[in-house]
């Protein structure tokens, strides 16, 4: 992943930059579409009712009436069935990251702006915590593979550089969001309950 340079994108450029980060679904088929909705539908009811690690891919076959071939083809796993159950939500948050309003979207200086972004992406993270934790650890380095992953370090490598000119904005990016990993996230809440836990990723991200 390349870094910015030092002195900062224009904001334009920048809001382009992390637009492009946006893929367009490509467009499915009828029939496809009805089977991944079911797909969905099923798998969040199973994960809500039994969780996540309880639940396992035939039953989610069964319970949305396809064929177990149909449903490897297309999520691979359930670490691929966490990751679009989760992708509406996640791109609800990189359109108000884009065009919502101030602080987490434009208008606000870096520093707020990236203060805005800890505190929302902690939001999401605690009410899907499961599915992102699986997502993110499904094999060595998921987390990193993740087409998300990237708008929120490309995100958070531009507020750095507003935030502290000079700075090595691009590995500084990673160690911020590596304290919201989920991994870590769900180790912190188990100990020490959600109060303490956020208060603990805000004071490492932010400093």
């Amino acid at each position: 992943m390349s870094d910015l340079e030092s002195n900062g994108p224009q904001s334009a450029s920048s809001t382009e930059s992390l637009r492009m980060l946006l893929d367009e679904p490509q467009k499915e088929r009828a029939d496809a579409a009805r089977n991944r909705l079911k797909v969905l539908a099923a798998a969040a009811r199973l994960f809500r009712e039994k969780g996540v690690d309880g639940v396992s891919m035939d039953a989610v076959a069964a319970a949305a009436g396809v064929g177990k071939g149909t449903l490897f083809r297309r999520f691979g796993d359930k670490s691929g069935l966490a990751v679009a159950l989760l992708d509406e939500r996640e791109r609800e948050l990189q359109e108000a990251i884009l065009t919502g309003p101030a602080p987490l979207g434009p208008g606000a200086g870096g520093a707020e702006r990236l203060a805005a972004f800890v505190e929302a992406y902690v939001d999401y993270l605690l009410g899907h915590l499961d599915l992102v934790r699986m997502s993110e650890t499904a094999s060595p380095g998921a987390r990193y593979r993740i087409g998300s992953y990237r708008f929120w370090h490309r995100h958070v490598t531009i507020m750095l550089v507003e935030a502290r000119p000079g700075c090595d904005a691009g590995p500084l990016a990673h160690a911020v969001l590596a304290a919201l990993s989920a991994e870590h996230v769900t180790a912190l809440v188990a100990e020490y309950g959600e109060a303490r836990a956020r208060q603990a990723i805000r004071t490492l991200a932010l400093g």
